[in-house]
Protein backbone atom coordinates (compact mmCIF):
# COMPACT_ATOMS: atom_id res chain seq x y z
CA UNK A 1 0.00 0.00 0.00
CA UNK A 2 1.73 3.26 -0.94
CA UNK A 3 1.18 6.37 0.63
CA UNK A 4 -0.11 9.41 -1.07
CA UNK A 5 2.10 12.32 -1.91
CA UNK A 6 0.71 15.04 -0.63
CA UNK A 7 2.05 18.93 -1.72
CA UNK A 8 2.20 19.85 1.58
CA UNK A 9 6.32 20.78 2.29
CA UNK A 10 7.54 17.77 4.45
CA UNK A 11 8.46 18.53 8.02
CA UNK A 12 11.62 19.60 9.36
CA UNK A 13 14.71 17.35 8.42
CA UNK A 14 18.18 17.56 10.18
CA UNK A 15 20.30 18.34 7.46
CA UNK A 16 21.73 15.28 5.82
CA UNK A 17 24.65 14.03 8.44
CA UNK A 18 27.16 12.86 5.17
CA UNK A 19 29.78 14.87 6.97
CA UNK A 20 29.59 11.92 9.65
CA UNK A 21 31.88 9.06 9.43
CA UNK A 22 31.29 6.30 6.71
CA UNK A 23 29.40 3.86 8.83
CA UNK A 24 28.37 1.22 5.88
CA UNK A 25 30.67 1.51 2.80
CA UNK A 26 29.17 -1.02 -0.34
CA UNK A 27 32.28 -0.95 -3.33
CA UNK A 28 31.54 -2.69 -6.69
CA UNK A 29 29.47 -5.34 -5.05
CA UNK A 30 28.08 -7.68 -7.22
CA UNK A 31 25.84 -10.57 -6.47
CA UNK A 32 24.09 -13.48 -9.31
CA UNK A 33 21.20 -15.68 -8.64
CA UNK A 34 22.13 -18.39 -11.39
CA UNK A 35 22.29 -16.22 -14.52
CA UNK A 36 20.56 -13.22 -12.76
CA UNK A 37 22.80 -10.24 -11.93
CA UNK A 38 20.64 -8.92 -9.03
CA UNK A 39 23.23 -6.52 -8.21
CA UNK A 40 25.25 -5.06 -10.19
CA UNK A 41 28.22 -2.68 -9.52
CA UNK A 42 26.97 -1.01 -6.43
CA UNK A 43 28.55 1.73 -5.00
CA UNK A 44 27.16 2.98 -1.70
CA UNK A 45 28.25 4.77 1.72
CA UNK A 46 25.84 5.36 4.63
CA UNK A 47 27.19 7.94 7.11
CA UNK A 48 26.42 7.12 10.60
CA UNK A 49 22.74 9.03 11.56
CA UNK A 50 21.76 8.61 7.95
CA UNK A 51 18.09 7.70 6.74
CA UNK A 52 18.42 6.08 3.52
CA UNK A 53 15.60 5.03 1.61
CA UNK A 54 15.81 2.45 -1.15
CA UNK A 55 12.91 2.36 -3.39
CA UNK A 56 11.85 0.81 -7.20
CA UNK A 57 10.47 -1.64 -8.97
CA UNK A 58 10.09 -5.05 -8.14
CA UNK A 59 13.13 -7.24 -8.81
CA UNK A 60 15.25 -3.86 -8.77
CA UNK A 61 17.62 -5.32 -5.91
CA UNK A 62 16.58 -3.59 -2.97
CA UNK A 63 16.08 -6.42 -0.80
CA UNK A 64 19.18 -8.06 -1.91
CA UNK A 65 21.20 -4.90 -1.25
CA UNK A 66 19.47 -4.95 2.22
CA UNK A 67 20.11 -8.56 2.86
CA UNK A 68 24.14 -8.22 1.80
CA UNK A 69 24.63 -5.53 4.48
CA UNK A 70 24.36 -8.03 7.31
CA UNK A 71 25.81 -11.31 4.89
CA UNK A 72 22.55 -12.37 4.69
CA UNK A 73 23.10 -12.68 0.96
CA UNK A 74 26.79 -13.45 0.60
CA UNK A 75 28.07 -11.29 -2.25
CA UNK A 76 30.24 -12.89 -5.96
CA UNK A 77 32.13 -9.78 -5.43
CA UNK A 78 33.07 -6.51 -4.26
CA UNK A 79 33.74 -5.51 -0.67
CA UNK A 80 31.37 -4.58 2.23
CA UNK A 81 32.53 -2.79 5.60
CA UNK A 82 30.71 -1.82 8.67
CA UNK A 83 32.05 0.70 10.64
CA UNK A 84 35.86 0.11 8.89
CA UNK A 85 35.56 -3.86 9.33
CA UNK A 86 34.91 -6.33 6.34
CA UNK A 87 32.12 -8.30 6.78
CA UNK A 88 33.41 -11.68 8.09
CA UNK A 89 32.67 -15.05 5.98
CA UNK A 90 31.25 -16.87 9.24
CA UNK A 91 31.75 -18.12 12.21
CA UNK A 92 31.64 -15.95 15.48
CA UNK A 93 33.25 -12.33 14.17
CA UNK A 94 29.97 -12.74 11.62
CA UNK A 95 27.54 -12.81 14.55
CA UNK A 96 29.34 -10.18 16.49
CA UNK A 97 29.46 -7.92 13.37
CA UNK A 98 25.57 -8.77 13.13
CA UNK A 99 25.31 -8.16 16.21
CA UNK A 100 26.24 -4.29 15.83
CA UNK A 101 23.41 -4.51 12.05
CA UNK A 102 19.91 -4.84 13.44
CA UNK A 103 17.53 -6.00 10.71
CA UNK A 104 13.51 -5.47 10.80
CA UNK A 105 12.13 -7.98 7.90
CA UNK A 106 8.72 -7.76 6.19
CA UNK A 107 7.15 -10.84 8.07
CA UNK A 108 8.47 -9.92 11.64
CA UNK A 109 10.44 -13.37 12.43
CA UNK A 110 9.65 -13.53 16.24
CA UNK A 111 9.96 -16.60 17.94
CA UNK A 112 6.36 -17.75 18.57
CA UNK A 113 7.14 -20.18 21.31
CA UNK A 114 8.50 -16.90 23.44
CA UNK A 115 6.68 -13.98 25.19
CA UNK A 116 7.15 -10.57 23.74
CA UNK A 117 9.66 -9.97 26.37
CA UNK A 118 11.31 -12.61 26.07
CA UNK A 119 11.99 -12.63 22.10
CA UNK A 120 13.22 -9.07 22.78
CA UNK A 121 15.72 -10.25 25.45
CA UNK A 122 17.08 -13.23 23.50
CA UNK A 123 19.60 -11.82 21.60
CA UNK A 124 21.50 -9.86 24.09
CA UNK A 125 21.54 -12.93 26.65
CA UNK A 126 22.72 -15.40 23.95
CA UNK A 127 24.89 -13.21 21.82
CA UNK A 128 26.18 -10.89 24.15
CA UNK A 129 26.13 -12.80 27.29
CA UNK A 130 24.46 -9.87 28.93
CA UNK A 131 23.16 -9.63 32.57
CA UNK A 132 19.86 -10.93 32.61
CA UNK A 133 18.23 -7.70 34.89
CA UNK A 134 20.21 -5.32 32.80
CA UNK A 135 18.31 -7.06 29.11
CA UNK A 136 15.30 -7.03 31.48
CA UNK A 137 15.19 -3.54 32.00
CA UNK A 138 16.19 -2.47 28.61
CA UNK A 139 13.64 -4.89 26.68
CA UNK A 140 10.98 -3.45 28.74
CA UNK A 141 11.84 0.61 28.34
CA UNK A 142 12.55 -0.08 24.92
CA UNK A 143 8.76 -2.12 24.56
CA UNK A 144 7.49 1.19 25.98
CA UNK A 145 9.64 3.02 23.31
CA UNK A 146 7.74 1.17 20.61
CA UNK A 147 4.33 1.45 22.10
CA UNK A 148 3.73 -2.26 23.28
CA UNK A 149 5.25 -2.39 26.80
CA UNK A 150 1.52 -3.81 27.87
CA UNK A 151 2.40 -6.64 25.60
CA UNK A 152 5.35 -7.96 27.22
CA UNK A 153 3.91 -11.06 28.67
CA UNK A 154 2.05 -12.26 25.36
CA UNK A 155 2.65 -14.40 22.97
CA UNK A 156 3.30 -13.08 19.41
CA UNK A 157 0.21 -14.98 17.86
CA UNK A 158 -1.82 -12.69 20.74
CA UNK A 159 -0.72 -9.36 18.52
CA UNK A 160 -2.09 -7.59 15.84
CA UNK A 161 0.39 -7.41 12.79
CA UNK A 162 1.52 -3.70 13.68
CA UNK A 163 2.42 -4.51 17.26
CA UNK A 164 4.79 -7.59 15.90
CA UNK A 165 6.73 -5.72 13.99
CA UNK A 166 7.13 -2.87 16.72
CA UNK A 167 8.54 -5.86 18.76
CA UNK A 168 10.55 -6.47 16.15
CA UNK A 169 11.89 -3.03 16.31
CA UNK A 170 12.28 -3.44 19.88
CA UNK A 171 14.25 -6.89 19.40
CA UNK A 172 16.21 -4.98 17.09
CA UNK A 173 17.22 -2.04 18.99
CA UNK A 174 18.37 -4.21 22.18
CA UNK A 175 21.64 -5.04 20.67
CA UNK A 176 22.10 -1.58 20.67
CA UNK A 177 22.66 -2.38 16.79
CA UNK A 178 25.45 0.81 14.91
CA UNK A 179 22.67 0.80 11.80
CA UNK A 180 19.13 -0.76 11.58
CA UNK A 181 18.31 -2.84 8.09
CA UNK A 182 14.08 -2.28 7.05
CA UNK A 183 13.45 -5.14 4.44
CA UNK A 184 9.86 -4.04 3.65
CA UNK A 185 8.32 -3.36 7.12
CA UNK A 186 5.08 -2.67 6.04
CA UNK A 187 4.19 -4.77 2.78
CA UNK A 188 2.58 -7.55 4.90
CA UNK A 189 0.75 -5.54 7.10
CA UNK A 190 -2.68 -4.34 7.06
CA UNK A 191 -3.42 -0.66 5.86
CA UNK A 192 -4.70 0.31 9.03
CA UNK A 193 -1.58 -0.72 10.85
CA UNK A 194 1.34 0.74 7.87
CA UNK A 195 1.45 4.41 10.08
CA UNK A 196 1.82 2.82 13.76
CA UNK A 197 5.20 0.88 12.18
CA UNK A 198 6.12 4.20 10.02
CA UNK A 199 5.46 6.72 12.64
CA UNK A 200 7.98 3.84 15.09
CA UNK A 201 10.63 4.51 11.87
CA UNK A 202 10.32 8.34 11.85
CA UNK A 203 10.85 8.39 15.58
CA UNK A 204 13.90 6.29 15.27
CA UNK A 205 15.11 8.47 12.59
CA UNK A 206 14.45 11.55 14.43
CA UNK A 207 16.69 10.32 16.98
CA UNK A 208 19.65 9.76 14.94
CA UNK A 209 19.40 5.96 14.40
CA UNK A 210 21.35 5.49 10.94
CA UNK A 211 18.97 3.21 9.10
CA UNK A 212 18.59 1.57 5.59
CA UNK A 213 15.00 1.37 4.97
CA UNK A 214 13.35 -0.38 1.72
CA UNK A 215 9.93 0.38 1.11
CA UNK A 216 7.20 0.82 -1.10
CA UNK A 217 5.81 3.79 1.28
CA UNK A 218 7.09 7.44 -0.28
CA UNK A 219 5.42 9.42 2.13
CA UNK A 220 7.64 7.73 4.54
CA UNK A 221 10.51 8.69 1.87
CA UNK A 222 9.72 12.03 1.44
CA UNK A 223 9.35 12.96 5.36
CA UNK A 224 11.81 10.89 7.29
CA UNK A 225 15.17 10.37 4.41
CA UNK A 226 17.91 12.37 4.11
CA UNK A 227 18.89 10.33 0.77
CA UNK A 228 16.66 8.57 -1.54
CA UNK A 229 18.58 5.96 -3.28
CA UNK A 230 16.25 4.65 -6.83
CA UNK A 231 17.30 1.14 -7.60
CA UNK A 232 16.13 -0.81 -11.35
CA UNK A 233 17.84 -3.82 -13.10
CA UNK A 234 19.93 -4.29 -9.99
CA UNK A 235 21.69 -1.01 -10.69
CA UNK A 236 21.56 2.53 -8.52
CA UNK A 237 20.37 4.50 -11.18
CA UNK A 238 19.73 8.10 -9.02
CA UNK A 239 20.64 9.15 -5.39
CA UNK A 240 19.22 12.51 -4.42
CA UNK A 241 17.98 14.13 -1.00
CA UNK A 242 14.18 13.30 -0.98
CA UNK A 243 12.75 17.09 -2.18
CA UNK A 244 15.00 16.95 -4.60
CA UNK A 245 14.11 13.08 -6.03
CA UNK A 246 10.28 13.49 -6.00
CA UNK A 247 10.88 16.97 -7.21
CA UNK A 248 12.76 17.10 -10.11
CA UNK A 249 13.78 13.13 -10.76
CA UNK A 250 16.84 13.40 -13.24
CA UNK A 251 16.70 9.47 -15.25
CA UNK A 252 13.39 8.37 -17.35
CA UNK A 253 13.73 5.74 -15.11
CA UNK A 254 12.59 7.54 -12.26
CA UNK A 255 10.21 9.59 -13.81
CA UNK A 256 8.68 6.52 -15.56
CA UNK A 257 8.54 5.25 -11.79
CA UNK A 258 7.44 7.85 -10.16
CA UNK A 259 4.35 8.42 -12.49
CA UNK A 260 2.65 4.95 -12.25
CA UNK A 261 3.08 5.04 -8.31
CA UNK A 262 1.87 8.62 -7.18
CA UNK A 263 -0.90 8.65 -9.67
CA UNK A 264 -2.75 5.60 -9.42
Amino acid sequence: MTEALDKTPPPDKTPSPRTAAPLVVLSKVNKHFGALHVLQDIDLTIHEGEVVVVIGPSGSGKSTLCRAINRLEPIDSGAITIDGNALPQEGRALARLRSEVGMVFQSFNLFAHKTVLQNVMLGPQKVRREARDVVEKRARALLDRVGVGNQADKYPSQLSGGQQQRVAIARALAMQPKVILFDEPTSALDPEMVNEVLETMRSLAAEGMTMVVVTHEMGFARSAANRVIFMADGRIVEENTPDEFFGNPRSDRARDFLSKILHH
